[in-house]
């Protein structure tokens, strides 16, 4: 018998089947969504594949009734764990008025809904980290007990924001999680051209923070180094690092061709330590994803992602004029 680590960390056999299922569901829709692009019907994709076990793992650490999400573009698995629907994230693919991201303004995966505290991104990469610091400095100073949960790639922790944004939050120890989802490529760059130090956590000395590695494609590992940090901030002890080492399974988007910079080969290698593959196995040695079990929550994702294509496919694209509203003062 395999060991049980779940219970150890606290969480039930049901806890971890609904991590399981978040994963899942961010897998179909984002497979779901890239047969959309290739038959014409939605312009663009921008992958979760590969990193769903660092993006639920971490949501499943923090309290989602009061802490704050501000995640980057990739992260299908965190919005969902924090009351995205898939309904809502297909009529953002299809860009149709009923987006909750931005009315269809802004193109998949610049998620924002402040019902469920994720704070809305934008397109330049790291801008979201010194916000990340802002939410936290708000908090601090109207003494309200929530953290404030950061994600982005390992190419936007060379980039200007992340640097002021860790300093600041160092310097007056703010309840920040950062969590660097490293994938090994930004956009067509390997790591090995990216860092000159061997992780990224290596630079949490320099910002007064801990920093932590954890296996990216382990949700357990991240759970546990999440739940720690989001302790920490809570105590007052201030911000967390934490890298997550995944691989990108997919081009960078459904624009990019990634036969241009890496061998076929290393992809699927990569592939036999897919986190649906390895916590699916985890869940079946410990008896928790039953073939029953299995079948009935497959047969649901798979409904429920049909349900989600057909309702935003149907549903009505903005009206013209609406691209003039919250431009100038109304």
């Amino acid at each position: 018998m395999a060991e049980n680590r779940h219970e150890k960390l606290g969480l039930s056999d049901d806890q971890v089947l609904d991590m399981y299922r978040t994963m899942l569901l961010a897998r179909k829709i984002d497979e779901r969504m890239w047969l959309l692009n290739r038959s014409g019907k939605i312009p663009f994709v921008i992958s979760c594949q590969g990193q769903e076990a660092a993006q639920v793992g971490a949501s499943y650490a923090l309290d989602r009734e009061k802490d704050y999400a501000l995640p980057y573009y990739r992260d299908m698995g965190v919005v969902l764990a924090f009351g995205m629907t898939s309904r809502e994230l297909m009529l953002s693919g299809f860009a149709k008025a009923e987006d909750p991201n931005s009315g269809s303004r802004q193109m998949p995966g610049h998620f924002g809904q402040k019902k469920n505290r994720i704070v809305t991104g934008s397109s330049p990469v790291t801008t979201q980290v010194p916000h990340a610091v802002g939410v936290a400095l708000a908090g601090k100073m109207e003494k309200k007990d929530f953290v404030s949960f950061v994600t982005l790639g390992e190419g936007s922790s060379n980039q200007g924001d992340f640097h002021e944004g860790a300093n600041f939050a160092g310097v007056h120890k703010l309840p920040v999680i950062f969590m660097v989802e490293n994938n090994k490529y930004a956009i067509s760059v390997p790591v090995s051209k990216q860092l000159a130090c061997e992780k990224v956590s290596d630079r949490a000395i320099g910002y007064g923070m801990p920093g932590f590695t954890v296996d990216g494609n382990d949700p357990l590992a991240v759970y546990e180094a999440v739940k720690a940090a989001a302790d920490r901030g809570r105590n007052g002890e201030g911000p967390t690092l934490i890298e997550t080492v995944s691989y990108r399974l997919t081009p960078h988007s459904s624009d990019d061709d990634d036969r241009t910079y890496r061998e076929k080969e290393e992809v699927d290698e990569a592939r036999k330590k897919d986190s649906i593959i390895t916590f699916g196995n985890y869940l079946r040695e410990m008896n928790i994803l039953t073939e029953e079990v299995e079948k009935k929550m497959n047969d649901e994702i798979t409904n429920e992602v049909n349900e989600a294509t057909d309702y935003a496919e149907n549903a009505p694209y903005a009206e013209p004029e609406s691209a003039l509203n919250y431009v100038y003062k109304e």
